[in-house]
């Protein structure tokens, strides 16, 4: 039997969280939502996500931060992270990608549809 995909949605807007969430679910995903950094950490020790939607302006821990944290764990460092925010600026985009983010999408240029197949691409098993 295929692995259910765990996606952790770490957004603090509750109404583009539920939507992702409603769609993720539809998508067959096991989803779990918080809405601040600091509940994100902690849910990655429970939950072991297979991948991360993070927003980068959150409350308690910033987007930034909660990178800067797994970026140097082993155990969390190799979970692919799908940054989601309103900042559009090069040095953000990059400062996040150095940090490990494997995509980028500015909230205003980004379709769900467009989030759910990246998430799609990054949970494929490879054969």
């Amino acid at each position: 039997m295929p692995e259910v995909m765990k996606v952790l949605i770490a957004e603090d807007d509750h109404f583009l969280s539920a939507l992702l969430k409603a769609r993720m679910d539809k998508e067959g995903f096991e989803v779990r939502q918080v809405f601040d950094g600091q509940e994100a950490l902690d849910m990655l020790k429970e939950f072991h996500p297979t991948v991360i939607i993070l927003d980068l302006i959150m409350p308690t821990l910033s987007g930034f931060e909660f990178l800067e944290q797994t970026s140097i764990d082993p155990q969390f460092n190799q979970i692919p992270v799908i940054i989601l925010s309103n900042l559009g600026q090069d040095e953000d985009i990059q400062h996040a990608k150095q940090l490990g983010a494997k995509e980028y999408f500015v909230k205003a240029r980004t379709s769900i549809d467009q989030v759910i197949t990246v998430v799609k691409n990054l949970t494929q098993v490879k054969v």
